[in-house]
């Protein structure tokens, strides 16, 4: 009886932390609240849809971001993702309107970078190729572990990021 119970307990364990994995849909990492610094964390570069169920240009994107998620399934460096904004709400991340996309690169102080551009495949792939330079826009809300306001000038995470992508 009592193993039965240590087991049922081990079980509830393993469900509730399974719970907090981000899941995949259409090759698009699903994100939560509760699992959004882990991803934040596992992955070198992530470009995040934040959206809402309701929206028409969410839903007009849809199509367009699960073919990113599509173009980069096999990148082992790039991680397209998309969270549910109106059922997660990250402090440090400010969305005003919907869709508000955003790229977290990887660098020293995780500075992360609006994405203003085309919102085309094409769009999407330029600005990631060029290491979130092309379409990009200023982020004045952003407080991510208190990142810095990005230099004018190119600094030495922007160019590694580049070369590496």
């Amino acid at each position: 009886m009592l193993t039965r119970a240590v087991l049922c307990l081990a079980l509830a364990a393993v469900v509730r932390v399974g719970a907090d994995v981000p899941e995949e849909e259409d090759n698009v990492l699903v994100l939560k609240k509760s699992n959004f610094a882990e991803a934040l964390a596992a992955h070198k570069y992530l470009l995040v849809e934040f959206y809402a169920p309701w929206c028409g240009h969410c839903k007009q994107l849809a199509p367009i971001w699960d073919k990113l998620g599509e173009t980069y399934k096999d990148h082992e460096n790039i991680i397209i993702a998309k969270m549910d904004s109106t059922a997660n709400e990250v402090e440090a991340v400010k969305v005003h309107s919907f869709p508000t996309l955003k790229f977290f690169p990887a660098s020293a102080d995780r500075t992360v970078i609006d994405y203003n551009g085309e919102r085309t495949l094409d769009g999407f792939k330029k600005f990631l190729e060029s290491g979130g330079q092309d379409g990009a826009g200023d982020d004045d809300d952003l407080d991510l572990e208190e990142a810095v306001e990005p230099d004018m000038e190119e600094d030495d995470d922007q160019k590694a990021v580049k070369d590496e992508l």
